[in-house]
């Protein structure tokens, strides 16, 4: 599945992707805030991420000029006894465009196109930035803050837990759209 918003394009990952992703993915700061990928972060580690593709997943290309370059990656998937967790990441440079929300947003709007009713997703305590971004997307706090492994940090880490459910955002005033 390919989703495209006004500045970005969603889509699946290939093979030749490695190299862009490695690139993209390789800062400790995206590391860090992320549990289950390694770091440093190998293109090795990059080829065997596009071997075990998923339909719920998507590489985020943004466009400019033109042109179109990698900047992360979003998708729901299941993560330990959840069914339904949202994740993304972005790379450094494209941090504070909103790009997050939009990505994470057409990635929500695929997910209830196909059904799903309930997302659920969590950032590190000492990641508010994503926090933000989960809120502004309608997720609420399931009330739990727990322990989970960051394998770049080798150490489990404090994650608040939110949950969305995708039926109220929907009757709401601001549903998932994405532009065409």
């Amino acid at each position: 599945m390919f989703v495209r918003t006004q500045r970005l394009t969603l889509r699946p990952g290939w093979p030749e992707d490695a190299p862009a992703l490695a690139r993209a993915i390789d800062h400790e700061a995206v590391v860090r805030n992320l549990s289950r990928v390694p770091w440093p972060y190998s293109i090795e580690a990059a080829e065997t991420f596009l071997q075990h593709w998923t339909d719920t997943r998507f590489l985020v290309f943004e466009h400019q000029g033109g042109e179109t370059a990698l900047i992360g990656c979003v998708g729901i998937e299941a993560a330990g006894e959840e069914p339904h967790e949202l994740g993304y990441w972005l790379t450094p440079a494209a941090w504070g465009k909103g790009y997050a929300t939009e990505a994470a947003r057409a990635a929500l709007a695929a997910a209830h196109a196909t059904g799903i009713r309930r997302i659920t997703a969590g950032h590190y305590v000492d990641n508010p930035a994503s926090g933000r971004v989960l809120r502004k997307l309608g997720f609420r706090s399931s009330g739990t803050i727990q322990p989970i492994w960051s394998r770049g940090r080798g150490c489990n880490v404090a994650c608040v837990r939110l949950v969305l459910e995708m039926d109220e955002i929907a009757r709401s005033k601001t549903p998932f759209a994405v532009a065409a």
